[in-house]
């Protein structure tokens, strides 16, 4: 999930751990759980500051390691380690309960999210990804800030954030058997697809697909219930070339292939170098596909300027591999 939403989950943790009597005991434990619960469930996100480096660090790593079985262990521990030395006062087991809950929250709910993440490390590196919930659902962020504001005007946070849990609970099953009827309508104009990619946007009844059989990409939608096929392309294997074997070497290629499970990709030929460009086709907008990877390389196949992320006109892909268009 997105930021905002992590620290409105982490709120609300907070006010249902007021249930638990030992966390009601004191003020320096109700205080310390809030806070806990907060950094609980913002810290697995820390690989964030990744971006300050570069697209490709950030794209290999984001929800990698951080989200992984050791990471949900070991964040509590820290987190606990910090906080609890200026609340003594508080029960340490109860304090690190509802921390390890904040954290393992956070790395279950990304599961949900069409991104996913490496939360089976270090048994394996597979992205556990469903698409049933939006990065940022604006229903989900909604019912955690009106429990909040109930809160706020003296409402028990306990049982108002019991029922909203509940609430949120029923809408993830909502969200999940309405992805399943749109798999069902996928596979109803595709037959013979091999691979089927459903991806959530932040509206209800509105999802992005991606498909393929033996020979063709599908790109398409679902909205209120109807699927159609927007885009096709022939699907042509990457040719094992000279040219497309420099350009995976390049660390934003690299990035992009280790990320996109379904892609096409185009090799344009100028006068003093060439272009290398795959295109990943799970984000149609407005017919066009933003999350790219492109790399130039010159005459000898050596790297020019590259760039993976998303851009949303060829102008500004221009600016980003800082090259005024031919």
């Amino acid at each position: 999930m997105d930021t905002g939403t992590h620290v409105v989950m982490g709120i609300a943790l907070g006010g249902l751990a007021t249930l638990d009597p030992a966390v009601a005991a004191s003020h320096a434990a109700t205080t310390s759980v809030l806070i806990a619960t907060i950094a609980g469930s913002q810290i697995p996100d820390i690989d964030t500051v990744l971006k300050l480096r570069n697209n490709a660090i950030y794209i290999r790593n984001h929800r990698g390691v951080t989200h992984s079985i050791p990471a949900v262990i070991l964040w509590p521990l820290l987190i606990v380690a910090v906080i609890y030395p200026f609340f003594q006062g508080a029960n340490l087991l109860h304090l690190w309960a509802w921390t390890f809950a904040a954290v393992f929250i956070h790395v279950f709910v990304d599961i949900f999210n069409a991104y996913g993440t490496q939360a089976l490390r270090p048994f394996s590196s597979k992205w556990v990804a469903l698409g049933v919930i939006n990065t940022f659902d604006p229903i989900i962020f909604g019912i955690h800030v009106v429990g909040i504001f109930i809160w706020i005007l003296g409402a028990n946070p306990g049982y108002t954030f019991l029922i909203m849990y509940a609430v949120i609970i029923v809408y993830y099953l909502r969200r999940y058997q309405a992805k399943r009827r749109v798999l069902v309508e996928v596979r109803t104009l595709i037959p013979d697809a091999t691979e089927i990619i459903i991806a959530p946007t932040m509206k209800f009844h509105q999802w992005r697909i991606a498909a393929m059989n033996k020979s063709m990409f599908f790109v398409g939608r679902s909205e209120d219930k109807k699927v159609e096929i927007l885009d096709r392309f022939k699907r042509v294997p990457v040719p094992q070339t000279p040219l497309i074997e420099a350009a995976k070497k390049d660390d934003n290629i690299s990035a992009f292939l280790s990320f996109s499970p379904v892609y096409r990709w185009e090799i344009d030929e100028f006068t003093d170098y060439y272009e290398v460009r795959f295109i990943d086709l799970r984000y149609r907008s407005n017919g066009h596909y933003p999350f790219v990877a492109v790399v130039q390389l010159d005459c000898n196949l050596n790297r020019i300027t590259s760039y993976t992320g998303w851009v949303f006109s060829e102008k500004k892909l221009r600016k980003k591999l800082g090259i005024i268009p031919s």
